[in-house]
Protein backbone atom coordinates (compact mmCIF):
# COMPACT_ATOMS: atom_id res chain seq x y z
CA UNK A 1 0.00 0.00 0.00
CA UNK A 2 1.15 3.57 -0.42
CA UNK A 3 0.48 6.06 1.75
CA UNK A 4 -0.70 9.12 0.65
CA UNK A 5 -2.09 12.95 1.88
CA UNK A 6 -4.40 14.45 -0.26
CA UNK A 7 -5.27 18.22 0.30
CA UNK A 8 -7.93 20.21 -1.35
CA UNK A 9 -7.71 24.66 -1.00
CA UNK A 10 -11.69 25.02 -1.54
CA UNK A 11 -13.32 28.58 -2.06
CA UNK A 12 -14.49 28.09 2.05
CA UNK A 13 -12.39 25.36 3.26
CA UNK A 14 -9.02 23.92 3.42
CA UNK A 15 -8.97 19.83 3.78
CA UNK A 16 -6.56 17.20 4.31
CA UNK A 17 -7.44 13.44 3.92
CA UNK A 18 -3.79 10.84 4.65
CA UNK A 19 -4.94 7.62 3.31
CA UNK A 20 -3.14 4.16 2.93
CA UNK A 21 -4.25 3.24 -0.77
CA UNK A 22 -3.72 -0.21 -2.63
CA UNK A 23 -4.62 -0.24 -6.30
CA UNK A 24 -5.71 2.92 -8.49
CA UNK A 25 -9.79 3.81 -9.61
CA UNK A 26 -12.99 2.62 -8.02
CA UNK A 27 -11.56 -0.63 -7.39
CA UNK A 28 -8.75 0.37 -5.26
CA UNK A 29 -8.78 -0.26 -1.22
CA UNK A 30 -8.48 2.94 0.84
CA UNK A 31 -7.75 2.80 3.94
CA UNK A 32 -8.33 6.20 5.62
CA UNK A 33 -5.77 7.67 8.38
CA UNK A 34 -6.55 10.99 9.04
CA UNK A 35 -9.22 13.57 7.46
CA UNK A 36 -9.15 17.33 8.60
CA UNK A 37 -11.63 20.32 7.68
CA UNK A 38 -10.72 23.89 8.45
CA UNK A 39 -12.81 26.76 7.52
CA UNK A 40 -10.15 29.59 5.66
CA UNK A 41 -12.53 31.13 3.18
CA UNK A 42 -10.08 31.68 1.06
CA UNK A 43 -12.65 33.06 -1.67
CA UNK A 44 -13.31 36.20 0.28
CA UNK A 45 -14.20 38.81 -1.96
CA UNK A 46 -12.71 36.51 -5.28
CA UNK A 47 -16.32 36.92 -6.61
CA UNK A 48 -16.14 40.78 -6.77
CA UNK A 49 -12.20 41.50 -6.72
CA UNK A 50 -11.31 38.63 -8.96
CA UNK A 51 -8.24 38.31 -6.67
CA UNK A 52 -7.03 36.81 -3.39
CA UNK A 53 -7.62 38.25 -0.46
CA UNK A 54 -3.81 38.86 1.44
CA UNK A 55 -5.71 37.61 4.96
CA UNK A 56 -7.28 34.54 3.20
CA UNK A 57 -3.80 33.44 1.50
CA UNK A 58 -2.22 33.69 4.68
CA UNK A 59 -5.08 32.02 6.78
CA UNK A 60 -4.75 29.04 4.10
CA UNK A 61 -1.02 28.85 4.63
CA UNK A 62 -1.13 28.86 8.24
CA UNK A 63 -3.74 25.77 8.21
CA UNK A 64 -1.33 24.02 5.32
CA UNK A 65 1.66 24.18 7.66
CA UNK A 66 -0.28 22.54 10.37
CA UNK A 67 -1.29 19.86 8.01
CA UNK A 68 2.23 19.61 6.80
CA UNK A 69 3.61 18.20 10.59
CA UNK A 70 0.48 15.26 10.22
CA UNK A 71 1.92 14.51 6.67
CA UNK A 72 5.39 14.61 8.11
CA UNK A 73 4.67 12.81 11.30
CA UNK A 74 2.25 10.15 9.30
CA UNK A 75 5.23 9.37 6.93
CA UNK A 76 3.73 10.04 3.82
CA UNK A 77 4.71 8.77 0.37
CA UNK A 78 2.82 10.89 -1.91
CA UNK A 79 1.10 14.60 -1.50
CA UNK A 80 -0.87 15.45 -4.49
CA UNK A 81 -2.39 18.90 -3.15
CA UNK A 82 -5.82 20.61 -5.70
CA UNK A 83 -7.37 24.43 -6.00
CA UNK A 84 -10.66 25.01 -7.02
CA UNK A 85 -13.07 27.76 -7.99
CA UNK A 86 -11.50 31.04 -5.61
CA UNK A 87 -8.48 29.91 -7.36
CA UNK A 88 -9.59 29.48 -10.66
CA UNK A 89 -11.19 32.99 -10.45
CA UNK A 90 -8.20 34.65 -9.05
CA UNK A 91 -5.44 36.55 -11.28
CA UNK A 92 -2.58 36.64 -8.46
CA UNK A 93 -3.10 32.94 -7.63
CA UNK A 94 0.21 32.09 -8.14
CA UNK A 95 0.88 34.19 -4.74
CA UNK A 96 -1.09 31.55 -3.07
CA UNK A 97 0.47 28.64 -5.27
CA UNK A 98 4.58 29.71 -4.34
CA UNK A 99 4.27 29.65 -1.00
CA UNK A 100 2.21 26.33 -0.95
CA UNK A 101 4.89 24.51 -2.79
CA UNK A 102 7.46 25.75 -0.32
CA UNK A 103 5.14 24.51 2.78
CA UNK A 104 4.05 21.06 1.04
CA UNK A 105 6.58 20.23 -1.64
CA UNK A 106 4.29 19.77 -4.43
CA UNK A 107 2.81 22.24 -6.14
CA UNK A 108 -1.16 22.81 -6.34
CA UNK A 109 -3.09 21.47 -9.71
CA UNK A 110 -5.61 24.06 -10.59
CA UNK A 111 -8.56 21.81 -11.32
CA UNK A 112 -10.68 22.60 -14.19
CA UNK A 113 -14.74 22.30 -13.37
CA UNK A 114 -14.35 18.89 -15.50
CA UNK A 115 -11.54 17.59 -13.63
CA UNK A 116 -12.72 18.56 -10.28
CA UNK A 117 -16.03 16.70 -10.75
CA UNK A 118 -14.71 13.54 -12.05
CA UNK A 119 -12.33 12.90 -9.02
CA UNK A 120 -15.74 13.78 -6.99
CA UNK A 121 -17.28 11.22 -8.61
CA UNK A 122 -14.77 8.73 -8.14
CA UNK A 123 -14.97 9.59 -4.62
CA UNK A 124 -18.00 9.68 -3.61
CA UNK A 125 -19.83 6.73 -5.35
CA UNK A 126 -16.99 3.81 -4.50
CA UNK A 127 -18.24 1.09 -2.77
CA UNK A 128 -21.71 2.50 -2.78
CA UNK A 129 -24.44 -0.48 -2.47
CA UNK A 130 -27.51 1.83 -3.69
CA UNK A 131 -28.83 1.67 -7.08
CA UNK A 132 -27.35 3.66 -9.98
CA UNK A 133 -26.54 5.44 -11.91
CA UNK A 134 -25.90 7.92 -9.61
CA UNK A 135 -26.19 12.19 -9.41
CA UNK A 136 -23.50 13.03 -7.86
CA UNK A 137 -23.98 16.81 -6.42
CA UNK A 138 -20.68 18.72 -4.15
CA UNK A 139 -22.09 22.21 -2.90
CA UNK A 140 -18.62 24.08 -2.88
CA UNK A 141 -18.17 27.84 -2.15
CA UNK A 142 -17.73 29.06 -5.08
CA UNK A 143 -19.40 26.61 -7.48
CA UNK A 144 -21.05 23.42 -7.48
CA UNK A 145 -20.46 20.33 -9.31
CA UNK A 146 -22.78 17.55 -10.69
CA UNK A 147 -22.17 14.71 -12.41
CA UNK A 148 -24.03 11.32 -13.04
CA UNK A 149 -23.09 8.17 -14.29
CA UNK A 150 -22.95 4.80 -12.58
CA UNK A 151 -19.39 2.86 -13.00
CA UNK A 152 -17.74 6.16 -14.06
CA UNK A 153 -18.99 9.85 -15.31
CA UNK A 154 -21.16 9.66 -18.19
CA UNK A 155 -22.11 13.61 -18.12
CA UNK A 156 -20.56 16.37 -15.57
CA UNK A 157 -21.25 19.74 -15.15
CA UNK A 158 -20.02 22.77 -12.94
CA UNK A 159 -21.73 25.56 -12.83
CA UNK A 160 -20.69 29.17 -10.70
CA UNK A 161 -23.35 28.94 -7.42
CA UNK A 162 -21.81 27.87 -4.03
CA UNK A 163 -22.37 28.86 -0.75
CA UNK A 164 -19.81 31.75 -0.99
CA UNK A 165 -20.50 33.17 -4.00
CA UNK A 166 -24.67 33.38 -3.53
CA UNK A 167 -24.54 34.71 0.33
CA UNK A 168 -21.89 37.52 -0.82
CA UNK A 169 -23.81 38.03 -4.45
CA UNK A 170 -27.80 38.03 -2.67
CA UNK A 171 -27.64 37.28 1.18
CA UNK A 172 -26.96 40.34 2.45
CA UNK A 173 -29.24 41.07 5.60
CA UNK A 174 -29.35 39.04 9.48
CA UNK A 175 -31.23 37.19 8.72
CA UNK A 176 -31.97 37.38 4.71
CA UNK A 177 -34.65 39.15 3.43
CA UNK A 178 -37.35 37.39 1.50
CA UNK A 179 -36.78 39.27 -1.72
CA UNK A 180 -32.81 38.29 -1.15
CA UNK A 181 -33.97 34.54 -1.05
CA UNK A 182 -36.27 34.76 -3.52
CA UNK A 183 -33.77 36.15 -5.74
CA UNK A 184 -31.26 33.44 -5.02
CA UNK A 185 -33.38 30.58 -5.36
CA UNK A 186 -34.34 32.16 -8.80
CA UNK A 187 -30.56 32.89 -10.32
CA UNK A 188 -29.95 29.19 -8.81
CA UNK A 189 -33.44 27.84 -10.19
CA UNK A 190 -32.32 29.28 -13.26
CA UNK A 191 -28.75 27.89 -13.43
CA UNK A 192 -30.36 24.52 -12.53
CA UNK A 193 -32.61 24.63 -15.87
CA UNK A 194 -28.98 24.70 -17.36
CA UNK A 195 -28.10 21.59 -16.29
CA UNK A 196 -30.97 19.63 -16.27
CA UNK A 197 -30.54 20.53 -20.35
CA UNK A 198 -26.82 19.83 -20.59
CA UNK A 199 -27.22 16.70 -18.21
CA UNK A 200 -30.54 15.17 -18.84
CA UNK A 201 -30.13 11.70 -17.53
CA UNK A 202 -29.29 13.84 -14.01
CA UNK A 203 -32.88 13.87 -14.00
CA UNK A 204 -33.80 10.17 -14.14
CA UNK A 205 -30.89 9.30 -11.78
CA UNK A 206 -32.41 7.33 -8.81
CA UNK A 207 -30.17 7.96 -6.59
CA UNK A 208 -28.76 11.89 -5.22
CA UNK A 209 -25.62 11.81 -3.44
CA UNK A 210 -24.88 14.64 -2.09
CA UNK A 211 -21.01 15.52 -0.49
CA UNK A 212 -19.03 18.23 0.81
CA UNK A 213 -19.76 20.65 4.26
CA UNK A 214 -22.94 22.09 3.18
CA UNK A 215 -24.63 18.55 2.85
CA UNK A 216 -23.07 17.29 5.98
CA UNK A 217 -23.90 20.75 7.96
CA UNK A 218 -27.68 19.74 7.29
CA UNK A 219 -27.36 16.52 7.94
CA UNK A 220 -25.88 17.06 11.44
CA UNK A 221 -28.09 19.97 11.75
CA UNK A 222 -31.36 17.70 11.30
CA UNK A 223 -29.68 15.20 13.17
CA UNK A 224 -28.66 17.41 16.20
CA UNK A 225 -25.40 15.94 16.39
CA UNK A 226 -22.24 17.00 15.98
CA UNK A 227 -20.40 17.73 12.77
CA UNK A 228 -17.55 15.02 13.76
CA UNK A 229 -20.16 12.26 14.07
CA UNK A 230 -19.20 10.83 10.83
CA UNK A 231 -20.57 7.69 12.26
CA UNK A 232 -23.97 9.23 12.34
CA UNK A 233 -24.00 11.39 9.48
CA UNK A 234 -21.66 9.24 6.55
CA UNK A 235 -25.27 7.21 4.50
CA UNK A 236 -27.21 9.24 6.15
CA UNK A 237 -30.95 10.09 3.95
CA UNK A 238 -31.67 13.93 4.37
CA UNK A 239 -35.35 13.68 3.47
CA UNK A 240 -36.39 16.80 1.35
CA UNK A 241 -39.06 17.88 4.17
CA UNK A 242 -36.16 17.63 6.34
CA UNK A 243 -34.18 19.65 3.91
CA UNK A 244 -37.00 22.00 3.82
CA UNK A 245 -37.26 22.44 7.52
CA UNK A 246 -33.78 22.73 8.00
CA UNK A 247 -33.33 25.72 5.56
CA UNK A 248 -36.50 27.39 6.82
CA UNK A 249 -34.86 27.48 10.23
CA UNK A 250 -32.03 28.82 9.21
CA UNK A 251 -33.10 31.30 6.59
CA UNK A 252 -34.84 32.87 9.39
CA UNK A 253 -32.70 33.21 12.15
CA UNK A 254 -30.33 36.13 12.45
CA UNK A 255 -26.56 34.92 12.71
CA UNK A 256 -26.11 35.08 16.76
CA UNK A 257 -29.13 32.76 17.25
CA UNK A 258 -28.18 30.54 13.88
CA UNK A 259 -24.44 29.81 15.63
CA UNK A 260 -26.25 27.76 18.02
CA UNK A 261 -27.81 25.09 15.79
CA UNK A 262 -25.97 22.02 16.71
CA UNK A 263 -23.68 20.69 14.16
CA UNK A 264 -23.05 24.27 12.42
CA UNK A 265 -19.32 25.29 12.38
CA UNK A 266 -18.87 28.93 13.24
CA UNK A 267 -17.08 28.94 9.68
CA UNK A 268 -20.64 28.25 8.31
CA UNK A 269 -22.51 30.31 10.17
CA UNK A 270 -22.84 33.14 7.70
CA UNK A 271 -23.22 31.17 4.32
CA UNK A 272 -25.06 28.03 5.41
CA UNK A 273 -28.16 29.50 3.79
CA UNK A 274 -26.52 30.10 0.34
CA UNK A 275 -25.41 26.40 0.55
CA UNK A 276 -29.57 25.53 2.06
CA UNK A 277 -30.29 26.94 -0.90
CA UNK A 278 -28.86 25.09 -3.62
CA UNK A 279 -29.76 21.69 -1.92
CA UNK A 280 -33.57 22.72 -1.46
CA UNK A 281 -33.66 23.90 -5.31
CA UNK A 282 -31.86 21.08 -6.78
CA UNK A 283 -34.30 18.39 -4.68
CA UNK A 284 -37.30 20.42 -5.13
CA UNK A 285 -36.83 21.01 -9.32
CA UNK A 286 -35.88 17.34 -9.93
CA UNK A 287 -38.16 15.80 -7.88
CA UNK A 288 -35.88 14.01 -5.07
CA UNK A 289 -37.30 12.86 -1.71
CA UNK A 290 -34.02 12.16 -0.48
CA UNK A 291 -30.54 12.33 -0.61
CA UNK A 292 -27.10 10.41 0.79
CA UNK A 293 -25.06 12.17 2.70
CA UNK A 294 -21.24 11.07 1.75
CA UNK A 295 -18.09 11.74 3.46
CA UNK A 296 -16.15 10.58 0.80
CA UNK A 297 -15.59 13.12 -1.93
CA UNK A 298 -12.71 14.56 -3.92
CA UNK A 299 -10.02 14.06 -1.57
CA UNK A 300 -10.87 10.50 -1.74
CA UNK A 301 -11.34 10.58 -5.66
CA UNK A 302 -8.19 12.56 -5.25
CA UNK A 303 -6.55 9.96 -2.99
CA UNK A 304 -7.25 6.89 -5.37
CA UNK A 305 -6.02 8.08 -8.13
CA UNK A 306 -2.41 9.27 -6.44
CA UNK A 307 -1.16 5.66 -5.45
Amino acid sequence: MTRVAAVDMGTNSTRLLVADVEGRGRDAKLVPLDRRTRITRLGQGVDRQRTLHPDAIERTLAVLREYREVIDDLGVERVRATATSASRDASNRDELFDPVERVLGVRPELLAGEAEARLEFLGATAGLTEPGPYLVVDVGGGSTEFIVGSDEPEGLLSIDIGCVRLTEQFLHSDPPTAEELSQAVSVVRDQLADVGRALPAALRAPTLVGTAGTMWTLAAIELGVDAARSDLIDHFRLTRDAAEEVFRTLATEPVDRRRHNPGLEPGRVDVIVGGAVVVVSVMRQWGFDSLLVSEADILDGLARDSA
